[in-house]
C-alpha cells in the first residue's frame, strides 16, 4: 500500500495545485469582493452553527459504519464517528484522496482494539450502501433536474457531466459488490504467494461479509443511516445560505447538492475535489437562480468547515499515534 501511495504522491500533488488553481481562477472570474462580503454575512455564530450541523451529519455517518461492524457494543458508536471523521478529514485535507482516508480510519479502529476482519468488512458493507445510497439521492436530484430545466447553455453542458457520474457510481458500487464476492479472494491469492498468512486474513473478511450480508436487516440500517446523511448534507447547505441571508427553496439546494455530488463522485482522484465544486456551483447557479457569487461563498464556507473539523480531528489523531508510539 506505502509503494502505491508512493507512486501516486506526485500525481496526487498535482491535481491537488491544478485543483487550486482552478479554484482562484473561478472565484477570481465571479469577483473576489463579491463572494468575500456573502462570505462575512454568515458571520462566527453562524459558521458555528452550521459546523454543528454537520457534526450531527458525521454522527450519523458513523452510525452507518457501525451498524454493520457485527459485535461492536452501542457505547462504541463514538469510535467509529471519529473514524469516519478522520476518513473525510484525510480525503478532504491531505495529498490521499480517499484511498488514504480509508486507510486511516481503519487503522483508528484496529488500534481501539476493533479486530481486523470486523473493521474491514464493515468498512466494505458502508462504502456499498454509501455509494448505493448516493445514487438514489442523485437520481432523486437528477429526476428534479430534468423536469425543472429544459433548456439553456448551462444545462447542455451539465447533462453529460451529471450523466457521467452517475454512470460512474453506477459502476463503482457493482465493481464493490462484485469485488467483494470474487475480487478479493482473488487479491488474496495473489498476496499470500507473498505475505504469509494473508489468504487467511482475505478468509476471514470474506467470513464476515457473509455474516453481515446474512442479516439484510443490518444492510438496510447502513442503506438508511448513509441516504439520511445525504439528505442532511443538502439540508446542510441549505442552512448554510440561509446563513447568509441569501433566499433559497430546499427543493433547489436538494436538487445542486445531489448534482455537486455526482460531480464530485468523477474527480474522486483529486484530493478534495478542488476546483470541480466550484466549476459545479457557477454552472448551476443559473439554473436555480441563485446567484453565482452566494454558490460559491457557500463552496468557501464549507471549505472553511472542512479546516475547523478535519485539522482538530488530524491532531487528535496524531497526538494518539504519538501516544501509542511512546507506549511501545
Amino acid at each position: 500500500m506505502s509503494d502505491t501511495f508512493k507512486s501516486l504522491r506526485p500525481w496526487l500533488l498535482l491535481a491537488t495545485v491544478a485543483g487550486l488553481a482552478a479554484t482562484a481562477w473561478i472565484l477570481s472570474r465571479t469577483g473576489w469582493s463579491d463572494v468575500l462580503a456573502q462570505v462575512a454575512r454568515i458571520r462566527l455564530t453562524g459558521f458555528g452553527l452550521f459546523c454543528l450541523w454537520f457534526m450531527g451529519v458525521f454522527v450519523i455517518l458513523g452510525a452507518a459504519w457501525h451498524v454493520v461492524a457485527r459485535g461492536e457494543p452501542q457505547g462504541r458508536v463514538w469510535l467509529f464517528v471519529a473514524a469516519r471523521m478522520l476518513r473525510e478529514a484525510a480525503a478532504d485535507l491531505l495529498p490521499f484522496s480517499h484511498a488514504g482516508g480509508i486507510v486511516l480510519g481503519v487503522r483508528l479502529l484496529t488500534s481501539h482494539g476493533v479486530p481486523q476482519q470486523r473493521a474491514n468488512g464493515g468498512l466494505l458493507v458502508d462504502l456499498t450502501t454509501e455509494m448505493a445510497s448516493q445514487v438514489v439521492f442523485s437520481c432523486a436530484g437528477i429526476a428534479v433536474f430534468l423536469a425543472t430545466v429544459t433548456g439553456g447553455t448551462e444545462a447542455a453542458r451539465l447533462r453529460p457531466l451529471i450523466l457521467g457520474g452517475t454512470l460512474v457510481m453506477l459502476a463503482g458500487a457493482a465493481a464493490f459488490v462484485v469485488a467483494q464476492r470474487a475480487g478479493l479472494r482473488l487479491a488474496g491469492r495473489v498476496a499470500a504467494s507473498v505475505l504469509p498468512g494473508a489468504a487467511a486474513a482475505t478468509d476471514a473478511i470474506l467470513a464476515e461479509l457473509r455474516a453481515i450480508y446474512d442479516r439484510p436487516g443490518l444492510v438496510l440500517r447502513a442503506f438508511a443511516f448513509n441516504l439520511l446523511a445525504w439528505t442532511g448534507s443538502a439540508l446542510g447547505a441549505w442552512i448554510g445560505l440561509r446563513l447568509m441571508g441569501v433566499p433559497a427553496s430546499i427543493w433547489s439546494m436538494l436538487m445542486v447538492e445531489s448534482l455537486i455530488f455526482t460531480l464530485r463522485s468523477m474527480a474522486f482522484f483529486i484530493p478534495g475535489a478542488l476546483g470541480v465544486q466550484e466549476f459545479g456551483y457557477l454552472l448551476l447557479a443559473p439554473i436555480a437562480q441563485i446567484p453565482a457569487e452566494a454558490l460559491l461563498a457557500l463552496s468557501l464556507v464549507k471549505r472553511a468547515r472542512d479546516l475547523a473539523i478535519g485539522v482538530p480531528t488530524l491532531v487528535c489523531w496524531q497526538l494518539t499515534e504519538m501516544r501509542a508510539l511512546l507506549a511501545r
